[in-house]
């Protein structure tokens, strides 16, 4: 096997390790159901909390800007800085809140789920808008911004949640 071969499979394999994994308590997170603060969620706010954790390390079980973040935890520090709303901190449980969205319907601050541990809601990230999401995806990596055309993506599209009350 070529090295360009065997650097790809070790790629694929480090990006996608981690993300679902049981979280840790932190403390600028309430351990809490999904509960309203302040009333309904604003997208732009969603967004905006959302990129200032651009960058921020990859760390499993993490939720904050100081410890670094997983998939889920980035979702659940974004949801409650922008909106003080406690969600769930598993990509499952996030799944099974919210109401579907269609791809043709998202807009900023929606959930979109992935396939990325071969079963389905195994990755979360937030949409952006222009088919670019933000999401914090595997050891060693940061949070990042990715593009939902790209074929790796595209082939693990689960679907999209609209978290609102």
């Amino acid at each position: 096997m070529g090295y360009k071969v065997m650097f790809l499979w070790w790629f694929a394999a480090a990006a996608l390790a981690g993300c679902a994994s049981a979280p840790r308590s932190t403390p600028e997170l309430p351990a809490a159901a999904p509960t309203a603060g302040t009333g309904a969620v604003d997208p732009n706010e969603v967004a905006l909390h959302a990129l200032s954790a651009l960058g921020a390390p990859y760390a499993e079980g993490g939720a904050s800007l100081d410890t670094g973040f997983d998939c889920s935890g980035l979702v659940a520090y974004v949801y409650w800085r922008a909106s003080r709303l406690a969600l769930p901190r598993t990509t499952l449980e996030l799944s099974r809140i919210g109401r579907h969205v269609a791809p043709a319907e998202l807009r900023p601050g929606d959930l979109v789920f992935f396939d990325t541990q071969r079963r389905a809601y195994s990755h979360v990230g937030i949409y952006l808008g222009e088919r670019r999401f933000i999401h914090a995806p595997s050891s060693g990596g940061a949070v990042r911004i990715d593009d939902m055309r790209f074929d790796y993506w595209l082939r693990r599209f689960n679907g999209a949640r609209r978290i609102a009350l």
